[in-house]
């Protein structure tokens, strides 16, 4: 697997958390390509933590974050975890761009998310600052399953 950089830019907030987050999207998604089936629910972790595990982990934080918190729409938003991994990749890629089209409607990063628990508002700002370092962890944890599965590394 190619090893590809992060996108370099000097752009206003927006355009580079955007980019910085479809970045390690893409990155992700990348680390399951061509994932023998067995590999993919496999955990060669005592966590038990799988590639097909993470893949719909990956879009049920986005569902939660962004289209149940943020927009209000219902926790069914991606459909049920997905038993194969092709799927669930596809099935997040389909929630990514539904979560892409709530920012494109969104004209400020300021705007607030209804209260959802005991904790202080946040914002679509730490909202998509939360998703950005989400995404690299588990893109991260997805480098390493991936290596310890079949040595493919890069990003």
């Amino acid at each position: 697997m190619a090893d590809q950089k992060p996108p370099r830019l000097a752009a206003d907030e927006r355009s580079t958390v955007l980019a910085l987050l479809q970045y390690q999207r893409d990155s992700f998604a990348r680390k399951m390509d061509g994932v023998a089936p067995q590999q993919a629910a496999a955990s060669p972790v005592a966590s038990g933590t799988s590639l097909l595990w993470l893949a719909n982990h990956m879009a049920d934080a986005e569902v939660t974050w962004v289209l149940r918190r943020f927009a209000g729409r219902s926790a069914d938003a991606a459909g049920p975890a997905a038993t194969d991994l092709n799927e669930a990749v596809a099935r997040y890629r389909r929630v990514w761009c539904a979560v892409d089209a709530v920012i494109d409607g969104t004209p400020s990063l300021d705007e607030l998310c209804a209260p959802f628990d005991r904790q202080p508002t946040v914002n679509l700002r730490w909202v998509l600052a939360h998703l950005l370092a989400e995404t690299a962890r588990h893109a991260g944890h997805a480098d390493i399953l991936r290596e310890l599965l079949d040595g493919q590394t890069g990003r």
